[in-house]
C-alpha cells in the first residue's frame, strides 16, 4: 500500500521563456532558456536544485543506517546537461558529493547507497546517464 506524503503543484506558462508558480505561492520564478541572458532560471537548474537537495537527504538516510551523521558542511554539486543528439534532446547528470571528514571509501559507499534511496535517482534510473563523484 502506498501513501502520498506530499504533492508539489506548479503552474507554468510560456515554457522556457515563461514563469512557474507553486500553488502555495512559495515558488515564483521567471524562466529563461539555458545560456540566454534572460532574467530567469531554467528547468535544468531547477532540476539540479531539487535532485541535489533530495540526494543530500538520502545521504543522511544512508549514514543513519550505519549510525553515522553527515557533516553539517556536506554538499552536493549537481550538474544537469541538456544534450542534443540523434534522438533529439536528452539529459545527463553528474552528482558531486562533498562529505568533509568522511573517509573516501565510506563516502563513496554512502553516495552509492543514497543513489538507491533517493526518489530522483529512482525516477531517472535507466533513463539518463548519471555519474556519481565524491570530492
Amino acid at each position: 500500500m502506498s501513501t502520498i506524503i506530499y504533492t508539489g503543484t506548479t503552474n507554468t506558462t510560456g515554457g522556457r521563456d515563461g514563469a512557474s508558480r507553486s500553488s502555495d505561492g512559495r515558488l515564483d520564478v521567471q524562466l529563461s532558456p539555458p545560456g540566454s541572458s534572460g532574467p530567469g532560471t531554467n528547468p535544468e537548474q531547477l532540476f539540479a536544485a531539487g535532485w541535489s537537495a533530495c540526494f543530500l537527504g538520502a545521504i543522511g538516510r544512508a549514514a543513519a543506517e550505519r549510525q553515522l551523521r553527515v557533516p553539517a558542511d556536506a554538499a552536493i554539486d549537481a550538474e544537469i546537461d541538456l544534450v542534443s543528439n540523434d534522438d533529439g534532446y536528452v539529459l545527463q547528470a553528474r552528482l558531486n558529493a562533498k562529505l568533509p571528514g568522511i573517509e573516501a571509501d565510506l563516502a563513496k559507499s554512502l553516495v552509492e547507497r543514497a543513489h538507491q534511496l533517493c526518489p530522483y535517482s529512482k525516477a531517472t534510473r535507466g533513463n539518463i546517464a548519471v555519474e556519481l563523484n565524491v570530492a
